[in-house]
């Protein structure tokens, strides 16, 4: 929520389909709510969340802390990635993945998939 940056998410959803993956592209400044709701209602593989401002880094772990408080951590991965962000950042908020770009996220994907 609050980053409204784009260009990074699109060559991921454009990787992973371009890989055979399904996207559900939530668009852009993605409430918490929103995260959960869309976990609920349409039980995602993979919940990717993307950054390009620090200021928004913080949502991730909320988002994060509201998918276990509303039981709904343990049925997804969650893989986070975006210019300011870092495997250390990946591992303080609980995320499953880090990708720097774009294909290493559709890497990362297909490998927490494989597993």
């Amino acid at each position: 929520k609050g980053d409204l940056h784009d260009i990074g998410k699109n060559l991921v959803v454009m990787m992973l389909e371009g890989q055979g993956y399904i996207v559900e592209d939530l668009g852009v400044s993605i409430s918490t709510e929103a995260f959960i709701q869309a976990a609920r209602d349409r039980k995602p593989d993979i919940l990717a969340m993307s950054a390009l401002l620090t200021t928004t880094m913080v949502e991730m772990k909320k988002t994060i802390d509201a998918l276990a408080t509303n039981g709904l951590r343990d049925t997804l991965k969650i893989v986070v990635g975006g210019a300011p962000l870092t495997q250390a950042f990946a591992d303080q908020i609980g995320a499953d993945g880090y990708a720097y770009d774009a294909p290493a996220a559709a890497q990362k994907c297909h490998e927490l998939l494989s597993n």
